[in-house]
């Protein structure tokens, strides 16, 4: 992170990237994740849930037995989801500020999502308003980019900065040169996002890693 305020920085290294790369990034991104598809499919048929962060909305149609209302801070992925699942609901929502009720649904699922947030607290600050619209017996997944990735291409391990910049390089045509846009990401090392979910008011149900990712299912505390 750098002096600037936390949500000047997002805006230049998250927000107005994910407005350039729409398209490019919706076209990577097509295939739902095994895990995320498990934890959709086991939810009881006609539960009402939210897609926090639901970029292309692929998530959206794993299940067809339930109701997902879906949001993503960039307008250009919310046309894009809209676009690619048929009446879909999704709106242009900040994930700090989330138009929903409390106590209203009974689940969430927050994917690779809350790393692009540049400070601890407005981590948890996050953590805390999805918990808010969260029923009593309801339960969210978070996804999260690791630290530990040292089989993968990145390279990032246990000496590796948690905060940095990950280049997306949008190849062009011809003779014109390609783009490169950095986007913010706070990798997050072991057992930091069950910390942060206690931090935030919730109950660690289950939590692991995969593909690079750590993952945790919680709920709002009994």
């Amino acid at each position: 992170m750098t002096s600037s305020s936390p949500t000047a920085y997002e805006d230049t290294h998250v927000h107005s990237v994910y407005e350039a790369i729409a398209p490019h990034f919706s076209a990577t991104r097509h295939k739902p994740w095994p895990f995320i598809t498990q934890f959709l499919t086991a939810l009881p048929p006609g539960s009402i849930g939210l897609d926090i962060g639901c970029g292309n909305g692929k998530y959206i149609p794993v299940n067809p037995s339930l109701h997902i209302l879906a949001s993503d801070r960039s307008p250009a992925l919310v046309k894009l989801a809209r676009a690619n699942n048929y009446k879909a609901q999704a709106i242009t929502a900040d994930s700090l500020s989330l138009p929903y009720r409390s106590s209203s649904v009974d689940f969430v699922i927050c994917i690779a999502v809350i790393h692009h947030l540049s400070t601890r607290q407005r981590r948890q600050d996050a953590i805390a308003a999805l918990l808010e619209c969260l029923s009593k017996q309801g339960k969210a997944l978070i996804y999260v980019w690791a630290l530990e990735q040292e089989s993968s291409r990145r390279g990032w391990g246990e000496g590796s900065e948690q905060d940095t910049l990950v280049p997306w390089v949008m190849r062009k045509k011809g003779n014109t040169p390609d783009e490169t846009y950095q986007r913010y990401y706070h990798l997050y090392r072991e057992g930091e996002l069950e910390e942060d979910v206690r931090q935030a008011g919730g109950e660690v149900c289950e939590s692991g890693y995969e593909k690079d990712n750590w993952w945790v299912i919680l709920k709002n505390k009994s």
